[in-house]
């Protein structure tokens, strides 16, 4: 994630949109045993942290995707790995 969006994400006074979610309630039941031991005050602090890091796992791979495909056209036309290596560093 670039560092500029991720000072964004860390503003607390970002704005906040409700959204409704239907979820199995034995999974409500878990994740409300589960949040505490994780260190959050309740369950719906802790859905959004694992949507969060998912979203950034995914925003991360969407990000190095051009990369990776411009990488891969090197190889195909016989660049070395070393000379790929280089010019990523």
């Amino acid at each position: 994630m670039k560092i500029e969006t991720l000072k964004k994400r860390l503003n607390p006074k970002r704005p906040m949109a409700s959204v409704t979610l239907r979820m199995p309630a034995d999974l409500i039941d878990d994740l409300k045993r589960i949040a505490p031991a994780k260190g959050f005050t309740g369950y719906q602090a802790l859905i959004r942290a694992y949507v969060g890091e998912g979203i950034r796992e995914d925003m991360e791979l969407l990000d190095d995707a051009p990369i990776k495909r411009f990488v891969a056209r090197l190889k195909a036309k016989g660049v070395s790995q070393k000379v790929i290596s280089e010019a990523l560093r």
